[in-house]
């Protein structure tokens, strides 16, 4: 009932950047994924673990093949931190 509450007094731009400038969220890609979020990236090695740091809007920030250096980056930037499933 509460989340059904917050959503009427939400407007779609209010919930859209909802933790903006304060969460991040990390999560593991795969290489035919990076163009989308990545445009800029040269192409990746398909084979490769890859990580990427994005904003609570989405703003992609840090693309890596080293985990740790997302959650580094984030404290950079203090970002908290969610892992997406």
């Amino acid at each position: 009932m509460l989340l059904k509450e917050a959503n009427t007094r939400l407007t779609q731009s209010e919930l859209a950047h909802l933790g903006t400038g304060e969460v991040g969220y990390i999560r593991k890609m795969r290489s035919d994924e990076v163009s989308r979020c990545f445009p800029e990236a040269p192409d990746i090695d398909p084979n490769l673990d890859l990580w990427a740091l994005f904003g609570a809007d989405g703003t992609p920030i840090l693309l890596t093949d080293n985990r740790s250096s997302t959650f580094f980056k984030a404290a950079e930037d203090d970002l908290k931190t969610v892992s997406l499933h």
